[in-house]
């Protein structure tokens, strides 16, 4: 029996993450120009990655609460146009300290879009179709990893960091036009009140699996944000080869998001973002080996193939746990995802700085297997909290 296609509506929200995914993973294609040009070290230059996360952390849940009565359709395009003029105005800026304001003020926009576009899904398809619609709107996120970080690394390497944000501003204003034509007006998901939110902090398995989104995300980016001064200093690749290298990864992310997001309905949330973990361990357990770029490249496989497939099946399982405080619990976990990038970049700048770069990926793989058992704990206690009484 064919499954019923999703709604053509999803396609800018799926190409709005894209946008947000290609902006804040720009700093992380461009960070050799910004430290070069700007006369910054890289530890330094890291602070865009871990500053900017750490107000993404702090924003999405406050935002959740703020913005809970707007119309999605006026609040969607309005924090894309804020994305598109903070980031045209970024690569404008003189030096590291204003660029760093920007930067950061900028990065209120996927605070606010991508748990609220995740957050109206349940308005927009059938409880049947719930699964599937989230993650195939997430995909914009891997797609970001093929197109719009390679795109944007190689602009950077080639015309210089401030292309590269320039490129996304103009991005984000075509996101802008696509949702307000594209949405119909009146979306907006319920208000959760008080004691709603009380319930989702009180919820030991929504809160096991929010810490879970921590741990995965510091554990990735304890690398993941130095990738270009990492290649530069081990295997001194060239712009062009880091490109590419980013390209490779962003199709095998592209690909596991895809393929999660076709069978998670049947799969399984919980397992799904195990299975995704797993992978990710097993990358950063061999990192050491990839003494050449194509080795490095055929390593990096199974993080690529795990690490957007469990963002995507993290929000499901989060809204196939508690329905009701998907709102609450996605702007939570987005907030995760973020405090998690802070954490790992402001790890990984903390070991290069004391000359240990050849120790991110161990560092990196600790923080994994410490996120992979805390799956398991939260899978556990969602069983037994949905168990019902003898």
């Amino acid at each position: 029996m064919e499954r019923a296609r999703l709604p053509a509506v999803l396609w800018p929200l799926l190409f709005g993450n894209l946008v947000i995914g290609t902006g804040v993973m720009v700093v992380p294609g461009t960070l050799n120009d910004i430290s070069e040009s700007l006369q910054v070290t890289a530890p330094t230059a890291g602070q865009l990655i871990s500053a900017g996360a750490l107000l993404m952390c702090l924003a999405a849940p406050l935002g959740a609460a703020l913005v809970a009565g707007w119309d999605r359709r006026r609040l969607l395009t309005l924090s894309m146009l804020w994305y598109g003029a903070l980031h045209l105005l970024s690569a404008a800026m003189p030096g590291f300290g204003p660029l760093l304001v920007t930067r950061v003020l900028s990065l209120l926009a996927p605070a606010i879009f991508t748990p609220q576009a995740a957050a109206c899904i349940g308005l927009l398809v059938p409880p049947a179709q719930r699964g599937r619609a989230i993650t195939f709107v997430f995909l914009g996120w891997s797609v970001a990893s093929v197109l719009g970080m390679p795109l944007s690394a190689l602009i950077g390497g080639l015309a210089g960091w401030r292309s590269a944000f320039a490129l996304v501003g103009l991005l984000s204003l075509a996101s802008a036009a696509w949702v307000w034509l594209a949405m119909p007006n009146g979306v907006k998901p319920p208000a959760l009140s008080r004691s709603a939110w009380g319930q989702t902090l009180r919820s030991r398995a929504l809160m096991l699996c929010i810490l879970v989104t921590v741990l995965y995300s510091a554990g990735q980016f304890v690398l993941f944000s130095y990738f270009a001064p990492y290649f530069k200093s081990h295997l001194g690749v060239t712009p062009v080869e880091l490109s590419g290298f980013f390209a490779w990864f962003g199709f095998f992310g592209f690909v596991g998001n895809f393929w999660i997001s076709r069978h998670i309905d049947h799969l399984g949330a919980s397992r799904a973002v195990g299975i995704g973990i797993s992978a990710m361990a097993l990358s950063m357990a061999a990192w050491s080996l990839g003494s050449t770029l194509e080795l490095a490249a055929f390593i990096a496989i199974p993080w690529a193939l795990g690490c957007f497939a469990s963002n995507s099946a993290q929000q499901a399982r989060l809204l196939e746990m508690a329905p009701v405080l998907a709102s609450a619990s996605i702007s939570l976990n987005t907030s995760a995802m973020y405090a998690g990038q802070a954490l790992g970049a402001a790890t990984g700048g903390w070991l290069i700085g004391r000359g240990q770069m050849h120790r991110l990926n161990a560092v990196g793989l600790a923080i994994l297997l410490l996120a992979l058992g805390m799956s398991w704990l939260a899978t556990r206690t969602g069983s037994a909290t949905r168990r019902p009484p003898n």
